[in-house]
């Protein structure tokens, strides 16, 4: 029969994946930079699509010309 005293059972094994949690649970990205601090155009580009930003910022006219064009291109 197993010993009794074992102190390394369920409840220990679940206590210390309580303590060991926040480790798991770390986000696959890391904290958020600052967009003045970041160099370079790609590296701005792969973080604002890991954020699910639409980058670079285009206006409403620009997106309405560009619209205009694949629709003349298309026929």
């Amino acid at each position: 029969m197993e010993d009794m005293d074992n102190s390394r059972n369920r409840a220990w094994r679940r206590a210390k994946n309580r303590i060991h949690s926040p480790r798991k649970k770390r986000d696959r990205f890391p904290a958020e930079k600052n967009w003045k601090q970041m160099y370079g155009r790609r590296k701005k580009i792969i973080r604002a699509t890991q954020l699910g930003m639409a980058y670079p910022q285009i206006s409403n006219r620009q997106l309405a010309l560009k619209g205009l064009e694949e629709i003349h291109n298309s026929k």
